[in-house]
């Protein structure tokens, strides 16, 4: 392994964490309604569990409504327990057919508490993030112990870190943007 291929592995690792915090993120009610709230939800479909995804149709007709139509009538009663077990929140209404998840206006406490949620996920990115710079360091050092020489260890150092560097401000502005989200009424 040389310098490019730990710095190439640094920048897959980073990316997937940054990738980690916008799927989570992206799971975090901001007072719209977003079938992507649904996205961790699991249903029991046959004895195993499956993404209410695989199951059902899940819409947006409105700003604050969300649909979710399942392939199979019987089932319907299974994905209404699922979403209320998912405790996101949110009161499912079964009319037989259909499922209707009115998304009601985030109240300032809960604002706030999103907030906090956002910020303890962005800090858990940016763990992983240093990491792998751990880990790079580390492995430049091995390099190094085999015969790499100082100044280019050196320098591979310094291009970890400017990864790093980069890769916590793209967390940052995701917070930046999301904190913006979750805080207009």
């Amino acid at each position: 392994m040389d310098l490019k291929e730990i710095a190439m592995n640094c920048r897959q690792h980073m990316d997937k964490s940054l990738e980690h915090t916008r799927v989570e993120f992206s799971r975090l009610r901001a007072g719209k309604a977003m079938p992507s709230v649904l996205d961790g939800v699991l249903v029991e479909y046959y004895g195993s569990n499956v993404p209410l995804n695989q199951i059902a149709n899940v819409n947006t007709p409105d700003a604050r409504t969300i649909v979710v139509q399942p392939w199979e009538k019987t089932m319907i009663v299974v994905i209404e327990k699922a979403i209320m077990q998912a405790n996101l929140g949110l009161n499912p209404q079964n009319d037989g057919v259909i499922i209707m998840i009115a998304v009601p206006p985030l109240t300032e406490e809960r604002r706030l508490a999103l907030v906090k949620q956002v910020k303890h996920e962005a800090e858990n990115s940016k763990i992983s993030i240093r990491n792998v710079r751990k880990e790079s360091i580390e492995k430049i050092k091995k390099l190094q112990k085999d015969g790499l020489s100082e100044d280019l260890a050196k320098d591979g150092e310094s291009e970890i870190q400017k990864l790093v560097d980069s890769y916590i401000k793209k967390v940052d502005d995701l917070v930046t943007e999301k904190e913006k989200d979750i805080m207009t009424i």
